[in-house]
């Protein structure tokens, strides 16, 4: 009886042991095989970007005085943002970190920076021009956008998916801000799709925006 009883306890301790090391096993293959190989992100360039609709047609002045369309960037990778240059906000940090972009990205002639003003009434192309000139951007490849107000702010809502309004007198306050706008940059690739949306004032955003920037550019995609 006692020689039955030894024995099934022995049984149920070879199973549960069963158990554990199958358990085990499974957990460290799993484990093996969720791990990304190495040299996985140079195979797989564009993982972790997204796909969040297509640019629409749109046509505005570049402070240049030439006209902008859709069809201008395709081919081209771009970062879009909108500002205003009497911005007390967010818009001088987004500018200087667009200059750094520009900057660090300078060998890449496949990569294109546009701001888009929400005031458009003030932000006419001699004050964009003078704006641009502060911050040391390269006319060829940071463009500086203006046109009709109404566009505009259709374009940043339906067209890009991001808050932007004026606000009204009687609601502003002594900040002097008069509108509001997101702060995020947009990537875009190649075709005119939007690929991700990065806060422009937020230090780890921008080190991804960085990396995205760069697998669009030599992705094939």
């Amino acid at each position: 009886m006692e020689a039955r009883s030894l024995l099934r306890r022995q049984r149920v301790w070879a199973l549960l042991v069963f158990l554990i090391v199958g358990a085990s096993a499974l957990a460290l293959w799993t484990r093996q095989t969720a791990r990304p190989r190495q040299g996985a992100s140079l195979e797989r360039p564009l993982e972790g970007l997204g796909l969040f609709g297509k640019v629409p047609e749109f046509s505005l002045v570049e402070r240049s005085g030439r006209e902008i369309r859709l069809a201008d960037l395709l081919g081209k990778v771009w970062i879009a943002n909108f500002i205003y240059t009497h911005c007390p906000d967010s818009c001088p940090v987004q500018s200087a970190q667009m200059k750094t972009l520009q900057d660090e990205f300078a060998e890449e002639q496949d990569l294109r920076f546009i701001s888009i003003t929400v005031d458009p009434r003030r932000d006419t192309p001699k004050v964009l021009t003078e704006y641009a000139g502060r911050f040391g951007a390269d006319a060829a490849r940071w463009l500086f956008l203006t046109g009709e107000e109404n566009a505009i702010l259709l374009l940043a809502q339906e067209g890009f998916h991001l808050a932007a309004a004026e606000i009204p007198e009687a609601k502003r306050d002594k900040s002097g801000a008069t509108h509001v706008h997101s702060p995020r940059f947009v990537l875009v690739d190649r075709r005119g799709e939007i690929r991700g949306y990065y806060p422009g004032t937020e230090p780890d955003a921008i080190a991804r925006l960085r990396r995205d920037v760069r697998a669009l550019l030599r992705g094939t995609r």
